[in-house]
């Protein structure tokens, strides 16, 4: 594709890189993400994808901004608060790059929209806050043929992967697991704390959302190593980092030798 002057001025530090270059800077401009989630991981995952230059992001999220969202959820300010979560995030976008089309879902994933919200997207990304959204992501995006970048934080801790299932259908032992072969099922009710009742530090949102975003851009310009089939750990009490070797299971319900999941119509309509 031809670039105007502005944008070759405004990418040239992803041009001048060998692994990038006008092709991959051209790839990004027509890629097409979905972010589901406008808090605290989807803050710097939707700005660095924007300043990217990825040309197509949309928004999933059905909540307004709460003045106890701006301890971590950078994207939003005091001016909009009680605004929709989608709505704040895409004005910010327009103002930090014009390349950039913002389609905004405000409402709620479901079994129900899933399949329709993922279907016009090449990757999606989750930085949702709950673990019914991650797994009704993981099985809709292993369905679709979606690549799926999770990430999850808690207190001072966080991990990242990249879902690619689909790809292992075909052949056993194929090195792509799902979310489900790390974790079988959600965890009872009341066991594992959300932010808002075990808290979070701040700061760690935009570490582990900028290593989302990173990784996002890596599947769509085709560079690196992938995270499928590794969990990225993150303590950022010791400073540390841990790289978890994880393999396909094949007594998985979803992408295992004899699934037992065939649709999503076990998640909540």
């Amino acid at each position: 594709m031809d670039f105007t002057d502005d944008q070759l001025h405004r990418y040239s530090r992803h041009i001048i890189l060998p692994e990038v270059g006008g092709t991959g800077q051209a790839r990004l401009l027509n890629a097409r993400v979905l972010v589901v989630g406008a808090g605290g991981l989807g803050s710097p995952l939707l700005l660095y994808l924007a300043a990217a230059g990825v040309g197509t992001i949309g928004v999933v999220d059905d909540d307004v901004v709460d003045l106890s969202n701006l301890q971590r959820q950078i994207i939003h300010g005091e001016s909009s608060l009680g605004q929709p979560k989608v709505d704040s995030a895409a004005a910010r976008i327009a103002g930090l790059n014009p390349d950039v089309t913002v389609q905004v879902h405000h409402t709620r994933l479901t079994a129900a929209n899933a399949a329709a919200l993922i279907a016009g997207y090449d990757i999606v990304a989750d930085g949702s806050d709950n673990f019914a959204t991650r797994f009704l992501l993981n099985d809709a995006c292993f369905f679709a043929g979606k690549t799926l970048v999770s990430a999850a934080m808690l207190r001072f801790d966080g991990q990242v992967s990249t879902f690619k299932a689909y790809l292992g259908k075909a052949s056993l032992g194929a090195p792509h697991p799902c979310y489900r072969c790390i974790f079988r099922e959600p965890p009872p009710r009341g066991l594992v704390p959300s932010c808002s009742e075990g808290g979070v530090l701040g700061a760690l949102a935009g570490l582990v959302g900028t290593l989302q975003a990173t990784e996002v851009l890596k599947e769509i310009l085709g560079i690196g190593e992938s995270l499928s089939g590794s969990l990225l750990m993150v303590d950022a009490l010791n400073a540390s980092y841990h790289r978890i070797t994880v393999k396909p299971d094949p007594a998985c319900p979803l992408c295992g030798t004899h699934p037992t999941i065939r649709d999503l119509s076990g998640h909540a309509a």
